[in-house]
C-alpha cells in the first residue's frame, strides 16, 4: 500500500479513511479476537489497570491516566502506537498530516483542486504518529493551539486577516495522531480551557479566524495525585471531557517488581558475566521499595518510583564489579555489603518528612535496607521473640554462643571471595541453620544467606554490627557493650 504515491491511485485501491480512534478499536478487537498480547513489556497491569484501558479505546475515549511519580504511565501512552495502523497516507507537504480523502486545511484543499488525482502523497509510519509535551506554568495557547507568524505574513506578503499566516502549534501539528500531555495539572487554567473545544467537538480556533480545524486526535493525559493540592488541579469542565479516568498502581509483589527492574535496568555483558546475582538479592532489592512506601520517615504521597529499583540494581552490580576491578579477579558473586552502593540510588529518590528530615537521608536509607533484611529473615527464619525464657534454646543459640566465645570477625568490603567465604565459613552454625530451615537452598546463594542471617540477628538486637574502616565487624552484643565501657 505504501507504494502509492497519488491521490488517484489511492482511490483506486480501494482505502477508506478512519478515525484514529476507531483504527485504535480495530486493531485492539483484533488483536483480543487472536489472542496476542497488548500492552507488552508493561508488568503487573494485567488484572488492573490495561483492561480498562482496553475498555477505554473501545469506548473512542480520551484517556487521563492518574498515578504516582514511576508508574508506567508514559509507557502505556507510548505503547498504544502498536494499535495503530503501520502507515497511513497524506497529503504531500501538509503541516498537519492531511488525510488525502479528507483534506481540511486551506493548503491541501487547494493542492486537491489544482491537481485532483495527480495530487502527490507521503505516508506516515505510526511510530512517527506520537507526540507528547511536558505540561509546564510557562505553556502557551500559542504553543499548543497556534498564533499568527509575521515573518510569514512578511515572506508570502499577506496582510494579517489572511489565515495562511497562522502557525500551527503542537496540537495541530499532532492530526491523526496520538497527542499526550503529562502532567496536566502544571498548566495553567487558562490555557486548559483552550483545549475545550478540541476534546468536545474535535476542533480548533485560532485568534479571530475563521478557520475551523476538525481535528481527528487521540488524547492521553496524565496526572500525579499530589499536584492536585501541590501546585495545580484539572479545571473540572477539562475533567468532564475526558471520557476515561484510569487509576495506575505500583508493583503488588517482590516477583513484578523484579520483572520490571530486570528490563528496564541498564548493565554491560561484561558485568552480567563476571558478577553472579543470587535471587535473594533481587528479592531484597525490591524488598527496599516497598518498605519505603511503607516508612514513617517518607511522604508516601510523593511515591517511590520504580526508578529506584532500576538504579539501585545498576549501582548493585557496578558495587560488585569494582571490588573486581581493586583485587584484580574475574568473577564474585554480589554481597550484602555491596548494598551500601545502592545509598545514592535511594537517597535520590525518596521525598523525606520533618521526621526523616531530622534523622538524615543516609540514615533512613540503611534503615530501609535493615527492615528489607529484617523482612526476609522473618520469613524465612523462626521468630524471635522479644521476652524468652531463661533456660529455652532458641533456634540461634549456638551461633549466638559461637559469637560470645570468638569474640566476633570482620568482612572487609574489597576481601577476595576466598577470603570472604573462608570467614563465612569459620562460623559453622550458620551451616546448620541453612541446613534446618532450608535444605534445598542453591550452593552459589549459601554465602549470601549466611549474611542475612548476621544482619537479621543484629535487627533483632541479638548481634552488634559495627562499621570499620572498610568492612563490617559483628559482634556479640555484651562483648561490644563491655568494648565501649
Amino acid at each position: 500500500m505504501n507504494k502509492i504515491k497519488t491521490l488517484g491511485e489511492l482511490k483506486k485501491s480501494g482505502y477508506k479513511s478512519k478515525s484514529i480512534k476507531d483504527e485504535l478499536r480495530n486493531n485492539l478487537i483484533e488483536k483480543m479476537k487472536n489472542h496476542e498480547t497488548t500492552f507488552e513489556g508493561v508488568h503487573g497491569f494485567e488484572k488492573t489497570v490495561i483492561p480498562e484501558l482496553q475498555r477505554a479505546i473501545l469506548s473512542r475515549h480520551n484517556i487521563n491516566l492518574l498515578g504516582l511519580r514511576g508508574q508506567a504511565k508514559t509507557r502505556l501512552a507510548r505503547k498504544m502506537t502498536e494499535l495503530l495502523d503501520e502507515y497511513i497516507p497524506v497529503v504531500a507537504g501538509s503541516e498537519i498530516n492531511d488525510d488525502p480523502m479528507n483534506p481540511i486545511s486551506r493548503y491541501s484543499q487547494e493542492l486537491i483542486a489544482e491537481k485532483g488525482d495527480k495530487t502527490p502523497i507521503t505516508w506516515m509510519h505510526r511510530d512517527e504518529r506520537f507526540f507528547e509535551k511536558l505540561a509546564t506554568p510557562d505553556v502557551t495557547v500559542a504553543d499548543l493551539i497556534g498564533d499568527i507568524d509575521p515573518i510569514k505574513a512578511a515572506n508570502l506578503k499577506l496582510s494579517y486577516a489572511d489565515d495562511r499566516v497562522v502557525h500551527y502549534g503542537m496540537i495541530p501539528r499532532a492530526n491523526r495522531c496520538i497527542f499526550v500531555i503529562n502532567e496536566i495539572p502544571d498548566l495553567q487554567a487558562r490555557i486548559q480551557v483552550s483545549l475545550f473545544n478540541i476534546l468536545q467537538e474535535g476542533d480548533i480556533q485560532i485568534r479571530g479566524f475563521k478557520v475551523r480545524l476538525p481535528l481527528d486526535m487521540q488524547f492521553i493525559f496524565t496526572a500525579n495525585p499530589e499536584d492536585y493540592t501541590n501546585r495545580g488541579s484539572i479545571v473540572t469542565p477539562l475533567k468532564d471531557r475526558i471520557g476515561s479516568q484510569i487509576l495506575t498502581h505500583y508493583p503488588e509483589d517482590i516477583e513484578t517488581a523484579k520483572k520490571i527492574t530486570h528490563q528496564e535496568a541498564k548493565s554491560e555483558k561484561a558485568q552480567e558475566s563476571a558478577i553472579y546475582v543470587p535471587e535473594i538479592a533481587k528479592d531484597l532489592l525490591e524488598q527496599i521499595s516497598f518498605e519505603a512506601r511503607e516508612s514513617e520517615y517518607i511522604d508516601a504521597k510523593s511515591g517511590i518510583s520504580a526508578r529506584m529499583s532500576i538504579t539501585a540494581y545498576e549501582n548493585l552490580l557496578s558495587s560488585a564489579e569494582r571490588r573486581c576491578l581493586i583485587i584484580g579477579e574475574k568473577k564474585t558473586t554480589v554481597r550484602l555489603s555491596d548494598f551500601m552502593g545502592v545509598i545514592p540510588s535511594i537517597t535520590g529518590k525518596v521525598e523525606l518528612v520533618y521526621e526523616g528530615e531530622q534523622e538524615g537521608a543516609g540514615n533512613v536509607a540503611l534503615s530501609l535496607i535493615g527492615d528489607a533484611v529484617k523482612t526476609l529473615f522473618t520469613a524465612n527464619f523462626p521468630k524471635i521473640q522479644k521476652l524468652e525464657k531463661q533456660d529455652e534454646k532458641t533456634p540461634y543459640h549456638d551461633t549466638l554462643e559461637w559469637f560470645f566465645a570468638e569474640s566476633g570477625f570482620e568482612i572487609m568490603d574489597d576481601a577476595s571471595e576466598k577470603l570472604y567465604k573462608t570467614t563465612l565459613d569459620d562460623v559453622i552454625p550458620l551451616d546448620i541453620l541453612l541446613e534446618t530451615y532450608l535444605p534445598d537452598l542453591d550452593k552459589k546463594d549459601k554465602y549470601f544467606w549466611k549474611e542475612i542471617i548476621l544482619w537479621g540477628l543484629v535487627e533483632f538486637d541479638k548481634l552488634s554490627k559495627t562499621r570499620v574502616d572498610e568492612g563490617y565487624q559483628f559482634k556479640d552484643t555484651f562483648g561490644n557493650y563491655f568494648t565501649n565501657l
